[in-house]
C-alpha cells in the first residue's frame, strides 16, 4: 500500500536540518510522523521547464521520506515519442506528470490524469538566446524585438509550449510570420539553447528555466508587452501505482519548502 510519509528519526531530523537548512526543516514539518511499512517508487515525467528545479528538489524529498523518485523527461505537448502525452498514450507506467497547465488539463479530459489532482507549481517566462560572444540583442521593446527577428539569419524554437506561442501567436502578432517562419526551425529532441550554442541558429526561444541551464549562450527575456507566462502544473496519472506517495511529492513541490530551488531555476512559485 502506498504511504504519504514516514517517521523521521531524531538523527535523520538533525542531519536534514544541518545539510538542507530551511528546506529540510520545512519538509519535515510537511510530512506526517506516522510510521510506514515500506517506501514507494514514484515514477515522474516532467517537462523541461521544471527540470532544473526538480533535479534539486527530488533528492530532498527522497531523503526525507525514503521514497524513491524515478524520472523521465519530455515536452508538455508535441509530436516526439518522448512527449508526456505520447508517453501516456502508449501506456508508459507513470505516477506523476509535470507539464504546462493546458497540457495537464488536456490529459485530464483524455482520461489519463485524475480529475481534481492538478496542482499548479510554477510560473515560467520565455527568453531569447544568442551565442555567447555574439552581440547581445536589444529586445527591450516590441519594436526592437521585431527588428532583431527580421535581421536574424536563423531562428529556433521548441516543439512545446514556448515554441507554439512563438510560431502561432507572437510572430503573427508582430506581423512578421511570413518573413520569419521560412528561416525558422522547430527543435524536437534537444534544448534550443544547445542549437544556438553550437551556431546552428542565430537566435532561439524557449522557457528561461530551460535556457539558463545551457552553457555557451546569453539569455534575454521577452519584453513584457509580448511575454507569455505559462503555468506548469503537476497531476496524478490514472492507475498510478503509488498515488499517496505521488500526492505527497506534489504537495512538497507546491510548498514553501520548494520556493528557493524554484527561484534559482529561473521560475516563480505559482502561489
Amino acid at each position: 500500500m502506498s504511504h504519504v510519509a514516514i517517521k523521521i528519526l531524531p538523527e535523520i531530523r538533525h542531519r536534514m536540518s544541518r545539510t538542507l537548512g530551511a528546506v529540510g526543516v520545512i519538509l519535515v514539518g510537511l510530512l506526517s510522523v506516522a510510521p510506514a511499512a515500506r517506501a514507494d517508487e514514484i515514477k515522474v515525467a516532467t517537462s523541461g521547464a521544471f527540470t532544473a528545479a526538480f533535479l534539486e528538489l527530488a533528492p530532498v524529498f527522497e531523503r526525507a521520506t525514503h521514497n524513491t523518485v524515478a524520472t523521465v523527461y519530455g515536452a508538455s505537448m508535441g509530436s516526439t515519442p518522448t512527449s508526456i502525452p505520447n508517453r501516456l498514450e502508449r501506456g508508459e507506467p507513470l505516477d506523476v506528470v509535470i507539464a504546462a497547465d493546458t497540457a495537464v488539463d488536456a490529459m485530464i479530459r483524455a482520461g489519463r490524469v485524475v480529475a481534481g489532482s492538478r496542482v499548479d507549481l510554477v510560473r515560467s517566462r520565455i527568453g531569447m538566446a544568442v551565442r555567447a560572444g555574439a552581440p547581445k540583442p536589444d529586445i527591450s521593446t516590441v519594436a526592437a524585438l521585431t527588428r532583431t527577428l527580421l535581421q536574424a539569419k536563423s531562428v529556433a524554437f521548441s516543439d512545446s509550449a514556448s515554441g507554439v506561442y512563438v510560431s502561432t501567436e507572437l510572430l503573427p502578432r508582430l506581423g512578421i510570420a511570413d518573413r520569419v517562419l521560412p528561416k525558422s526551425a522547430r527543435v524536437l529532441t534537444e534544448p534550443v539553447g544547445a542549437v544556438v550554442a553550437r551556431g546552428d541558429a542565430e537566435v532561439g526561444f524557449q522557457q528561461i528555466s530551460e535556457l539558463q541551464s545551457v552553457s555557451g549562450i546569453v539569455v534575454v527575456p521577452l519584453p513584457a508587452d509580448v511575454q507569455k507566462v505559462t503555468v506548469f502544473s503537476a497531476g496524478i496519472v490514472v492507475g498510478a501505482k503509488a498515488p499517496e506517495a505521488a500526492r505527497a511529492l506534489i504537495a512538497f513541490l507546491a510548498s514553501p519548502a520548494a520556493a528557493a530551488a524554484i527561484t534559482k531555476a529561473g521560475l516563480e512559485p505559482a502561489k
